[in-house]
């Protein structure tokens, strides 16, 4: 079973840039994603790569802002946020499936922790 583990979040003011890690163990599946969740609101999908072609898709919000990539030799997932809004203020978590790859939670079967991250003005 392969696990997932966030880390590179904090408290960062508006303009400001982090860039969130991923590491899995055993092996990256095809399709990872992630996803975030602010108190309140439902997960939503934010940004999602094919491992094997590269191949990225981004939530209309963080268009031009936020980069997903991959390293499939170290197993890593990333994740850089750039011009971070207060809006983007959530807890972020890290996704894998063999399935869908889309941006809907639902077809993601392993969840890491999450790693929140907070925006101020």
């Amino acid at each position: 079973q392969v696990q997932l583990v966030e880390s590179g979040g904090g408290s960062v003011q508006a303009g400001g840039s982090l860039r969130l890690s991923c590491a899995a163990s055993g092996y990256l599946s095809s399709c990872m994603g992630w996803f975030r969740q602010a108190p309140g609101n439902e997960r939503e999908g934010v940004a999602r790569i094919n491992t094997r072609i590269g191949t990225s898709a981004y939530a209309d919000s963080v268009k031009g802002r936020f980069t997903i990539s991959r390293d499939n030799a170290k197993k890593m997932l990333y994740l850089q946020m750039n011009s971070l809004k207060p809006e983007d203020t959530a807890m972020y978590y890290c996704a894998a499936t063999e399935g869908v790859c889309g941006l809907g939670p639902d077809s993601y079967k392993i969840w890491g922790q999450g790693t929140q991250v907070t925006v101020s003005l």
